[in-house]
């Protein structure tokens, strides 16, 4: 489960077998229980949430545009 970074106790990662074929680029969030999926492109939305409040996951979206090149390029890397 390559982590690509920690943010405020949230852990933004994805995991190493991602489907067959691939899934699109997308990134995993937890943090305790609660965990949720963001599709990367065409732009960051919302695959799935669970255990967050609809505040936290408006933050995440937020904080995953900011840092949304950087996700895609451990994406391609690991990937490649």
């Amino acid at each position: 489960m390559p982590k690509v970074f920690d943010w405020n106790g949230y852990r933004f990662h994805f995991f190493s077998n991602e489907g067959d074929p691939r899934e699109p680029a997308h990134i995993h969030v937890t943090k305790g229980r609660d965990t949720a999926k963001f599709w990367l492109s065409p732009e960051v939305s919302l695959a799935y949430g669970r255990g967050f409040p609809p505040r936290v996951l408006s933050q995440l979206v937020r904080v995953i545009e900011e840092r949304r090149e950087e996700l895609e390029r451990a994406w391609n890397d690991y990937f490649a």
